[in-house]
């Protein structure tokens, strides 16, 4: 079944028309649609994935939007089974009442709560929550465990409906789906409806200069529609009624900012943080169109090497598989050259296992096939678990197989240490 995609023609944050091609990528296929045979597999649609920067506010994303029923209806990632990030989410929540001392029992809102495990610790610590996600069973298996998630997208309506029967709330969240939504703008105005006047809205999402800088390909797939920088937010927030408070740059996710704001005119004062990355941003030219066409000329080069490897396996007869069925694969195989070199993908997703990868119709098998099939090279696509995934089989290395990492360069691993290629 064909997914719907439509391509916008202005920019997602202040609605210019003056938004141009900066980089020109390989279309993919959807990264969470799993297949039950290699046919379908091979035969599902890809789509683009080009980024498009805004040349008034500097802006960088993708113009073309898939259907939310494609995207969403068949979602598999869980953010409790992603390794350390119970552990990052109870830290944020810890943080958030500390500094900003919400009532307890007050109204905490996560908009793509997922599996509720950023709820879970405000809940422990006497708030009241609730959920927002449009992946349908995830969000009914956290509404069975006891976080009441509604199984939505983020609208101005529903944002109307919570504040009328909920009342206000003290903390809306927003933790890795800030980057997910089209409707940005609707997005921004139900914050600003579903906020007390002292409330604040805390999000989390991947950082433009730490794609850039450390060429995190990988992040960029059809769920990640925006990539965000702190000049293009901050006039994006002005614009709804909000104002940005603070921004961290954090090491989640290869590099990520954490930014707390309130509505405009609150009583907190905005510290040195924003202003100082405003800096940052300006010195590196951050909101220049020539800056993204650099980052595609590496992409470039990036993909030449992975092709000549792929190209040498091939020549050699070399057995090549792959590590984790992540949402970033579609994007390193596609990207990279790495299209019919693979010839299966271990993981352990009770979801994914003894399905088909979509796009290739790569077969998923359990991570126990790696090291009785031992495979010459292993290319690891769930790169942000890159050394976790190497620290935990060293087996598989110590009998002569090599890991292959893909960002932010190519690296082989094999036993006696890394060859960057």
């Amino acid at each position: 079944m064909s997914a719907q995609v439509f391509h916008r023609t202005t920019c997602r944050l202040c609605d210019s028309p003056n938004v141009e091609l900066v980089v020109k990528l390989k279309p993919i296929p959807l990264s969470e649609n799993y297949c039950n045979d290699a046919e379908a597999g091979l035969s599902a649609d890809r789509y683009p994935v080009d980024l498009y920067m805004c040349a008034d506010c500097g802006h960088v994303h993708q113009l073309d939007v898939i259907d939310s029923k494609s995207l969403w209806d068949s979602y598999t990632y869980y953010s409790g089974d992603a390794k350390g990030m119970p552990e990052h989410f109870r830290e944020v929540a810890q943080k958030i009442i500390k500094t900003y001392a919400p009532p307890v029992g007050s109204l905490i809102i996560d908009i793509g709560s997922n599996d509720g495990s950023l709820l879970r610790p405000f809940k422990d610590s006497g708030y009241s929550v609730l959920g927002i996600d449009p992946a349908s069973e995830i969000a009914r298996m956290a509404t069975e465990s006891g976080i009441e998630t509604y199984p939505e997208l983020m609208t101005l309506p529903l944002a109307s409906k919570i504040r009328n029967e909920r009342g206000p709330a003290s903390v809306v969240c927003m933790f890795n789906a800030f980057a997910h939504a089209d409707n940005m703008g609707e997005i921004a105005d139900s914050i600003r409806t579903m906020l007390a006047d002292d409330g604040i809205f805390v999000f989390e999402a991947q950082y433009l200069l730490d794609i850039i800088d450390r060429v995190l390909i990988a992040t960029i797939f059809h769920e990640h529609m925006s990539h965000h920088s702190v000049k293009a937010l901050t006039i994006f927030f002005e614009r709804h009624g909000l104002e940005l408070l603070s921004v961290e740059r954090v090491p989640i996710q290869h590099g990520s900012l954490v930014g707390v704001v309130q509505l405009k005119g609150g009583r907190r004062k905005p510290d040195a943080s924003v202003q100082q990355l405003l800096d940052l941003e300006a010195v590196r030219k951050l909101d220049k169109i020539e800056t993204l066409k650099q980052f595609g000329a590496t992409i470039e080069q990036l993909r030449e090497r992975t092709t000549n490897l792929a190209s040498e396996w091939k020549r050699k007869g070399l057995s090549v598989a792959g590590y984790g069925a992540a949402r970033s694969g579609p994007t390193l195989i596609s990207q990279l050259g790495l299209t019919g070199i693979i010839e299966y993908i271990v993981d352990d997703h009770p979801q994914k296992v003894g399905k088909f990868s979509s796009g290739d119709g790569i077969p998923i098998l359990p991570t126990s096939e790696l090291c009785k099939r031992m495979p010459a090279y292993t290319v690891i696509l769930a790169w942000v678990h890159a050394a976790k995934i190497i620290e935990s089989n060293q087996e598989y290395l110590d009998k002569g197989g090599h890991f292959v990492a893909l960002c932010p360069e190519t690296r082989i691993i094999g036993a006696a240490g890394n060859v960057q290629v």
